[in-house]
């Protein structure tokens, strides 16, 4: 049995839930932007302190409930 006819046996198990959630991983090879990203090195430059310290305040923000929703950063740009 070749590779395709077995993805097609399993894909054919699938609930419609479980295909639409296989058809997402399966478009995004698809995407030039993530394929770019999956080909990139690995960054292993090390931070400055400066970096660090921002890194630090925007979690703390986080975790206090600072930040902004996808949604919310969109209608403050305009872009809504």
């Amino acid at each position: 049995m070749t590779a395709k006819e077995k993805l097609r046996r399993l894909v054919d198990g699938l609930s419609e839930q479980e295909a639409e959630a296989a058809l997402v991983l399966v478009e995004r090879r698809e995407d030039p932007m993530l394929r770019a990203l999956a080909a990139a090195p690995t960054d292993d430059e090390p931070s400055s302190p400066e970096e660090d310290e921002s890194a630090s305040a925007a979690q703390g923000a986080y975790r206090r409930g600072g930040a902004v929703s996808a949604h919310e950063l969109k209608r403050e740009l305009g872009l809504d």
